[in-house]
């Protein structure tokens, strides 16, 4: 049986960034890791450059049953603090539109920043451990696994959400949470393309790989960020950020001129071009594509008709489709493509300061297992960093803890 101050289960961002910190202040830090590597899921994103936070870091950017939740954590370790590490570290990173920041060479720098902290500080790091049970015996947790037995007064929970399975995510987390009474929200696919199975999904399939600038929303929300058409539907910053704001059967609207009047636009040119075709006039403003197939779902028997031959009511109703192109997805990729997940660790049970469970001292979860979404644009790793922080900052030797 190994003993320690404190065992981490999963070695992803948040989990690496928690033992880190943990055993920089002293403690003896058990990380256990189910994958050969750590940190895969840093590996790959941000297009394999990791865009590791954002330079605007606030409450709003971020959903939650308890909006005000995430405040606490992103105080106590911002932005700021770690792009510091990241400078202190040597790492190139460049900013993108919105505040996003990103590594000049590879997500791989951000990895290895954190597993050096980690040598350096003394964690134990054990790859390919497979936990099998959690249990409590007295004041320690005890886990079982196919390495040993491992033996704690404090556990961090940093196992990820269903999200890209392939990297390593599950529901183990979440079964830990309830095995110690915690609620589970329910979950969803997050930062998601949208999916389409009617005549839509058709016309995005001859589409694909076109991408615009649009105003994308619904009831809830709304964003103005590039969309991508796919063979499948809708993807781009916009697309995966509404996903977050989408539940199944609602149709959400799709401005494809957003800083363009439509209405205004088309009856002064229907005066200024009055012999120019429909398609001509808005060739400066949209992919000659895209114009095909807007003009046969809303204007194909007018193809050939001068500008002069619309009525003016006729160009009002298609400025409204321009500005205003209602669709209904039949779906959304599913966590194989999911960025997060939705929902978790009902963030109600937890600590705010410390992110550890009300009714079960000693037990922590960070991360993405807890109830924490973040925008697209480096709010989730910022997320891992500060939860992990602060609940770091909590944790203690063996030798103080009471249970």
């Amino acid at each position: 049986m190994v003993n320690r101050d404190l065992i981490v289960i999963g070695a992803g961002a948040a989990g690496l960034m928690c033992a880190w910190q943990a055993a920089a202040r002293g403690l003896k830090v058990a990380l256990l890791e189910r994958a050969k590597r750590p940190g895969r899921k840093i590996l790959m994103s941000g297009g394999g450059r990791c865009n590791f936070t954002n330079l605007e870091v606030e409450a709003r950017h971020f959903l939650c049953e308890n909006p005000h939740y995430v405040k606490s954590a992103l105080k106590q370790y911002s932005n700021w603090d770690f792009i510091g590490k990241v400078i202190e570290h040597g790492i190139a990173y460049h900013e993108r539109d919105l505040g996003k920041l990103f590594c000049d060479d590879s997500a791989k720098d951000i990895l290895d920043m954190l597993l050096r902290e980690c040598e350096a500080s003394g964690v134990e790091l054990i790859g390919q451990c497979q936990v099998q049970t959690v249990d409590k015996n007295g004041r320690d947790f005890l886990l079982h696994s196919n390495k040993g037995v491992y033996r704690a007064p404090q556990l961090v929970v940093a196992t990820g959400g269903l999200s890209i399975p392939s990297m390593g995510g599950g529901e183990f987390g979440y079964q830990i949470a309830e095995q110690f009474g915690l609620q589970i929200l329910p979950t969803r696919a997050g930062l998601v393309p949208f999916t389409f199975s009617d005549a839509a999904g058709k016309i995005f399939e001859s589409l694909a790989g076109i991408a615009i600038d649009v105003t994308l929303s619904n009831d809830r929300a709304s964003f103005s960020e590039a969309v991508l058409f796919t063979h499948r539907g809708l993807s781009g910053p916009a697309s995966l950020q509404l996903s977050n704001y989408w539940y199944s059967g609602e149709s959400i609207c799709m401005d494809i001129l957003p800083n363009l009047d439509a209405k205004a636009f088309l009856l002064e040119q229907k005066q200024q071009h009055a012999k120019t075709k429909l398609r001509s006039v808005l060739r400066d403003l949209l992919p000659k594509a895209l114009i095909k197939h807007l003009e046969s779902l809303w204007w194909e028997k007018e193809a050939e008709l001068a500008l002069a031959e619309f009525s003016n009511q006729r160009l009002e109703d298609i400025a409204a489709h321009l500005n205003n192109w209602v669709l209904k997805p039949s779906g959304t990729e599913g966590y194989r493509t999911a960025e997060v997940t939705l929902g978790g660790v009902d963030c109600r049970q937890l600590s705010s300061k410390t992110m550890e469970a009300e009714t079960q001292k000693g037990l922590f979860f960070i991360g993405e297992v807890v109830d924490v979404t973040g925008h697209l644009g480096g709010f989730n790793f910022q997320w891992a960093w500060s939860s992990a922080y602060a609940c770091a900052q909590a944790l203690m030797p063996a030798s103080e803890f009471k249970s």
